[in-house]
């Protein structure tokens, strides 16, 4: 059976873009030009930048209506990893707070793009 290994997300600039995860990511794109730039994770999971304008054919979402998930064992990791973000002066949705699913927070990527933070309960 095949399954998805590129997650692309749709940004006006791509190197604006790569900066920014590469800063969240703590690591380097394998690949970034004006138009496009791409992430191996650690998951085996390719996360692509790729330039809104030239997409085809015509991306018609939006930003916001899909999220990135980062899971974590603790809600001490999801504290510590929020006060990181902070720090970075990385725009955040929706602060520390319990769920029905996990302990969670919503940062925003340049673009609006979602990127969840959670532990799950246990």
């Amino acid at each position: 059976m095949r399954h998805p290994n590129f997650i692309l997300l749709y940004v006006d600039q791509p190197i604006q873009s790569a900066q920014f995860y590469q800063d969240l990511l703590a690591s380097a794109p394998i690949e970034a030009s004006p138009g496009f730039a791409m992430f191996s994770l650690d998951s085996g999971v390719m996360l692509g930048l790729w330039a809104r304008e030239h997409v085809l054919p015509s991306a018609t979402g939006h930003a916001g209506a899909t999220e990135i998930a980062i899971s974590l064992t603790s809600k001490s990791e999801v504290d510590v990893l929020y006060q990181d973000y902070l720090a970075k002066s990385i725009e955040i949705a929706q602060t520390p707070t319990d769920l029905d699913f996990g302990y969670t927070f919503v940062a925003l990527d340049p673009d609006g793009h979602r990127i969840r933070v959670f532990a799950p309960h246990v």
